[in-house]
């Protein structure tokens, strides 16, 4: 398959879960994947792609790649999870979620922009969540806060540019199954009675997989949601019309 075929792609956390089946997808749709991750070595295997290490919450550097690689597409993954209600959150833990879940999609976005504007086009697909400002998941706060931030962040750089060609669209999944997650599960002392709820709570009875989230990404990409931008696309096995 070749939907993405002379297409430049940079894309974030790509070491695993969603970010690393959006780079394997891209790769096998034809584009020019430019995969990049905290940790190089989870890169490891990811033939087709130029792999490199960068830290999205280093502006300089994060710009830099972003620029150098001048994406036609540029899909930002990274993000974290943090846990527990307002009443449990600290500063230190906001500031890192801002950082890493809005002030870097705000920074590559800002560096791929210029580049997409010479061009004619470009599509920015951001990885938010359904947990932000679609519904709220119980002790997401912090998460769920920076995800509506990117929902904002994704409206306003689509209208803004939505008579230069270049598309910026969100896609909000469920709980997907991914390292991250089965880390969270693990961290509350009973990983099978957590996976347990995880599981209760989706109508389909199951969680989804990182997979389903890429085959999105390849759309929003391509040339076949060209008429699609500034929206919000939920993916999450039906939670949200609970």
């Amino acid at each position: 398959m070749t939907r993405l075929k002379g297409k430049r792609a940079f894309i974030t956390a790509a070491g695993q879960g969603i970010g690393r089946a959006i780079a394997e997808a891209y790769v096998a749709e034809g584009a020019e994947v430019y995969a990049t991750d905290l940790n190089k070595d989870l890169l490891t295997g990811l033939s087709g792609a130029d792999c490199s290490a960068l830290d999205v919450t280093d502006k300089s550097a994060l710009q830099g790649a972003v620029s150098e690689a001048a994406p036609d597409i540029l899909v930002n993954c990274a993000g974290f999870v943090h846990a527990g209600s307002i009443l449990e959150a600290t500063d230190e833990e906001l500031d890192f979620a801002l950082n890493l879940n809005v002030r870097a999609m705000f920074h590559s976005i800002q560096a791929a922009i210029p580049g997409m504007l010479e061009r004619g086009q470009g599509a920015i697909v951001n990885i938010a969540s359904v947990a932000s400002s679609i519904l709220a998941a119980p002790n997401r706060f912090i998460y769920g806060t920076t995800k509506a931030a990117v929902i904002g962040l994704t409206k306003s750089v689509a209208v803004d540019f939505v008579t230069n060609n270049i598309r910026c669209n969100a896609i909000c999944p469920g709980t997907v199954d991914s390292p991250s997650l089965h880390n969270r599960l693990r961290a509350t002392g009973d990983y099978e009675a957590a996976l347990e709820a995880f599981i209760a709570r989706q109508p389909m009875g199951r969680i989804g997989r990182a997979e389903e989230i890429a085959a999105l990404a390849v759309y929003l990409g391509s040339e076949e949601s060209a008429f699609t931008t500034g929206q919000t696309h939920i993916v999450d096995g039906g939670w949200a019309n609970g």
